[in-house]
């Protein structure tokens, strides 16, 4: 299993998580509303109100889901991290249950 993190603006927040649940790339997207992102972008400190998505998927359908977000994904270079969840690493019964929901 993966849990894929990104941030987005916080308008496109549901948006990108109801296309990424409806199109069975993901099994749950938790939405934390507020978050400020402080970085640098083409030389210029920036600072943004954006929203994480913390995305659960399977390790097979993560680079579908990456191409699917960064295709619906405002930002020219979008945030997307994939961290793996190893089978000993969470609750069985959760873990099955996003094997069982995400399309194969």
């Amino acid at each position: 299993m993966r849990l894929v993190i990104s941030t987005v603006p916080v308008k496109e927040a549901n948006r990108l998580a109801t296309h990424l649940i409806e199109e069975k790339l993901a099994a749950c997207v938790n939405i934390i509303p507020s978050a400020t992102s402080i970085y640098i972008w083409k030389g210029k400190l920036e600072q943004d109100e954006e929203a994480i998505l913390f995305i659960k998927t399977t390790t097979a359908c993560v680079d579908r889901l990456s191409a699917r977000l960064k295709a619906l994904h405002p930002y020219d270079v979008p945030e997307i991290i994939s961290l793996q969840i190893k089978d000993t690493e969470g609750n069985p019964a959760y873990l099955s249950w996003i094997k069982d929901t995400v399309a194969s």
